[in-house]
C-alpha cells in the first residue's frame, strides 16, 4: 500500500499523486450490499443553498458497512478488499459461515483468505471484534463504540487507531493519536488493529478538477470579498484581512469552539495537545 507519483507530462499531472491500489482485489462492489446516494448539492428541503462550495462530483453507490459487528461466534472469511468512494479507508468483503455477506472497515495487514470473528472470548488478532473488557492492555483498536450497541463511531478513517491504556471500574481508558485521553465503557465493542490505507494522508490532488470529482466547488477566500460578505473582506489594496475568522465571525487558529456544557466532557480525561 503506497502512493504513486505521476510524471509531469502536463501542468495537471505535476506534483499529482494517486494511491497505487495494490491492496484492492475487487473492482466492483457486491450489489446486494449497496444503496443509492442522493446528493444535496448543499441545498435544504426548500431548495435553498445552506452550505456553500458543494455540488457536482462523480456518482456514487453507498456500501453498507457493518459497524456493529454483532454477528457473534460465526467465523467469516475475507473474500476481497475493495475501494470505497464514500470513505478514506478500504473495506473488506466478508463471507460468513452461514452464507451471509457483510462489509467491514479493512484493518491494516488484513489479507484475502484471513478468518475473522466477533464475540466475547475470541483471540485478539487483527480484524476480530470484541468488547473492550476482553481486549488486553496496550492493544491498538479501531471502529470503537461510544455507546454499547450503537455501532462503531470512533477511529474509522484511514490510518486511525486508539490504544487501550488501562481499565478503571466500568470504563476503559483510550489514548488517541491526537494526545487526547478518553474514557469509554467496557461494554462497548471495538475491532483489533489499526485502520488500513494510512498512506492516504500523503496523496496530493494536484489540480482543481480532481477536487470537483469529489463534489467540492471552488472556495472563495474571505480577504477577497467585500466587508458586507465576510469579516476579513474589504480594505484598500491587498489588505491582510485582520484576525483570521470564519464568515460568522468565529475566530480561527486556536479558538476553542467545544461547549463547556457538553454532556460527554466528563469522559475526556485530558484534551488533545496543542
Amino acid at each position: 500500500m503506497g502512493v504513486r507519483k505521476l510524471k509531469p507530462t502536463t501542468p495537471g499531472q505535476r506534483r499529482r499523486s494517486v494511491s497505487d491500489f495494490d491492496t484492492v482485489t475487487k473492482s466492483t462492489p457486491e450489489k446486494a450490499l449497496t444503496n443509492s446516494v442522493k446528493r444535496s448539492g448543499g441545498r435544504n428541503a426548500k431548495g435553498r443553498m445552506t452550505v456553500r462550495y458543494r455540488g457536482g462530483g462523480h456518482k456514487r453507490r453507498y456500501r453498507v458497512v457493518d459497524f456493529k459487528r454483532d454477528k457473534f461466534g460465526v467465523p467469516a472469511t475475507v473474500k476481497a478488499i475493495e475501494y470505497d468512494p464514500n470513505r478514506t479507508a478500504r473495506i473488506a468483503l466478508l463471507f460468513y459461515a452461514d452464507g451471509e455477506k457483510r462489509y467491514i472497515i479493512a484493518p491494516a495487514k488484513l489479507e484475502v483468505g484471513s478468518t475473522v470473528v466477533s464475540g466475547e472470548k475470541v483471540e485478539p488478532v487483527v480484524g476480530n471484534a470484541m468488547k473492550l473488557k476482553n481486549i488486553p492492555l496496550g492493544t491498538f483498536v479501531h471502529n470503537i463504540e461510544l455507546r454499547p450497541g450503537a455501532g462503531g463511531e470512533m477511529a474509522r478513517s484511514a490510518g486511525t487507531f486508539a490504544q487501550l491504556s488501562s481499565k478503571d471500574g466500568k470504563y476503559a481508558i483510550l489514548k488517541l493519536p491526537s494526545g487526547e485521553t478518553r474514557m469509554v465503557m467496557l461494554e462497548c465493542m471495538a475491532t483489533v488493529g489499526t485502520v488500513g490505507n494510512a498512506e492516504h494522508q500523503n496523496i496530493i490532488l494536484g489540480k482543481a478538477g480532481r477536487k470537483r470529482w469529489l463534489g467540492r466547488r471552488p472556495r472563495t477566500r474571505g480577504v477577497a470579498m467585500n466587508p458586507v460578505d465576510h469579516p476579513m473582506g474589504g480594505g484598500e489594496g491587498r489588505a491582510s484581512g485582520g484576525h483570521p475568522r470564519s464568515r460568522n465571525g468565529v475566530p480561527a487558529k486556536g479558538y476553542k469552539t467545544r461547549s463547556k456544557k457538553k454532556a460527554t466532557n466528563r469522559f475526556i480525561i485530558s484534551r488533545k495537545k496543542k
